[in-house]
């Protein structure tokens, strides 16, 4: 029997195979091509994002670590981008959020106000029966600032007048005696003189001075430096306005007055030029001594400084008397400050405060209203008068002054603005703290958030303006960005630069940019033009 050939039913078979093979993975890869051309292809680099890169990639800059977030207020998209949810530490760019939180929550008409009180009135010849209370409320505007801001000045007239004033209505409501003590009462805050994270060395000067709710002329003194009369001799060293506060020890020496090298051409040797001035400051915290020591030149003009107060409302108790002493006002106790340590509350994120018996006003002071504050805290970036804020917003909104409430509203605050927790991570109000964290892209959505705010207008008004005033004055003049197209505030400590705010570019277009800047170790001058040549870049479009 001839059994049928399979061979040929095989090989149709096999073809048979093949073919479906290959329309089967056609069928499959259709999709996935057809996929790959609709998938926009990278776009190229056009003129500004190479002009930004270029700026980055300059020597030394390249070593640091950037971050930049730009959107445009007018079409709502973003312009440029490079790590904006990474975390930087924002320096003083955090004002940025305590202002914001201020202005939105207490209002710009806000005032503080300061009183001297008694349990009763002044009874027959003037005796006030028992204490005699200085009670702060948070004012950080006891001072000698003129106000409204002025660009470039800082202090005009007495900075202690404040508190002469407060004397003079003292005296005028006929106290002539005080059996007990005068109470320096600071209580309004919880006793939290620094932010978690600020520097010891930074606890010296103006810039870390600690907060109080009796803060007088920005908790600081005025240190002269001053040249003798002789080579050898110890100089002149004074504190204003109250020189006994700090027990001083000068060992600060004259020497020879600074020697000029001749003139080019003249033939003769180079002179020899003395030694140039050279000052040093150290106070331990808590200690009342003040350590000076180095050398000042003989024609020398002087150094001056500026040193924190170690215990305001104490400094302001103990002025105080002094000032009605001199009006004819006898305090036969002693000056002392009333704290609220933290040690007292239960929870510092809320509590209600607790009324004190009630007390006669024989004095009262009250402040400007907070927008001009609000102006001062972000044109100079004043830290003192930013953590004030932070915990007066705290007590009137929780009950406590403290910085653990004035965190939680913050928290709160942002939240409404749509801001993402996880963008952010503060420690204090002022940017003092090396541990504040935030991305270029949360302080871009405050930017955007309160200009649509009703106080649009009144925020923007607080930023400084490039080429004009505050911190960026002697910035961006004579380039295309001056004229006021940019408002902005710094933000600056070691190794760190930061500018965020609003800009105008050439063609009419409304920006909000944040540039941050850590971990570099380029000069103050270096790092700033860098920052300037990204603003300049953006304000020219290309």
């Amino acid at each position: 029997m001839k059994h049928p050939d399979r061979t040929g039913s095989r090989t149709a078979a096999v073809a048979l195979r093949y073919w479906l093979a290959l329309w089967l993975a056609a069928w499959v890869a259709a999709p996935a091509a057809q996929a790959a051309k609709k998938k926009p292809a990278p776009p190229p680099p056009d003129r500004l994002r190479a002009r930004i890169e270029a700026i980055l990639s300059q020597p030394d800059a390249w070593r640091a670590h950037w971050g930049i977030k730009v959107v445009s207020l007018d079409r709502g998209q973003a312009v440029y981008s490079y790590n904006e949810h990474k975390f930087f530490v924002p320096a003083s760019n955090t004002k940025l959020f305590t202002t914001a939180l201020a202005l939105s929550t207490l209002g710009p008409q806000f005032r503080f106000r300061t009183t001297v009180e008694a349990t009763a009135p002044p009874g027959k010849y003037g005796r006030v029966a028992g204490e005699l209370w200085l009670v702060g409320r948070g004012d950080p505007n006891l001072s000698a600032r003129p106000l409204p801001y002025r660009p470039g000045v800082e202090r005009e007239g007495w900075p202690l007048q404040a508190l002469d004033a407060l004397a003079d209505q003292v005296a005028a409501r006929g106290v002539r005696y005080v059996d007990g003590d005068l109470v320096a009462d600071d209580t309004y805050f919880v006793y939290e003189r620094y932010g978690e994270g600020w520097a010891q060395d930074d606890l010296v000067w103006w810039y870390g001075a600690p907060v109080s709710a009796l803060s007088i002329s920005d908790n600081i003194l005025f240190l002269d430096v001053l040249p003798a009369e002789r080579p050898g001799e110890r100089a002149l060293v004074r504190l204003e306005p109250f020189q006994d506060y700090y027990r001083i020890e000068n060992r600060v020496v004259t020497v020879e007055a600074k020697q000029q090298a001749p003139r080019a051409g003249s033939g003769a040797e180079a002179a020899k030029e003395s030694p140039a001035r050279s000052i040093a400051v150290r106070r331990e915290p808590g200690s009342r001594t003040l350590e000076v020591w180095g050398r000042i030149p003989l024609d020398d003009s002087g150094a001056h400084e500026q040193v924190a107060i170690e215990d305001p409302a104490e400094f302001a108790g103990l002025y105080l008397r002094e000032a009605l002493l001199r009006r004819g006002v006898v305090i036969y106790g002693k000056v002392r400050a009333r704290h609220a340590y933290p040690s007292e509350f239960e929870d510092l994120r809320k509590a209600a405060a607790v009324a004190g018996p009630p007390r006669t006003v024989l004095a009262a002071y009250q402040s400007v209203p907070l927008g001009d504050d609000l102006k001062v805290i972000n044109k100079v970036s004043q830290n003192l008068h930013a953590e004030i804020l932070l915990r007066t917003v705290a007590r009137e909104r929780r009950g406590i002054g403290s910085v653990a409430a004035g965190l939680e509203e913050m928290r709160e605050f942002l939240d409404r603005a749509g801001i993402f927790q996880g963008e952010y991570v503060f420690y204090d109000g002022s940017g003092l703290s090396r541990k504040n964290l935030v991305t270029p892209a949360a302080i871009v959505a405050l930017l955007q958030y309160m200009d649509g705010e009703a106080v649009r207008e009144v925020w923007r008004d607080l930023l400084p303006v490039g080429g004009v005033d505050g911190t960026i004055g002697e910035r961006f003049k004579e380039t295309a960005a001056a004229g006021g197209r940019i408002l902005a505030k710094t933000g600056t400590l070691g190794h760190i630069n930061a500018l965020s705010g609003y800009l105008t570019t050439v063609k009419g277009e409304r920006l909000a940019f944040s540039i941050l800047l850590n971990s570099h170790n380029l000069p103050s001058r270096q790092a700033t033009s860098l920052v300037d040549q990204i603003c300049l870049a953006l304000v020219e479009g290309r």
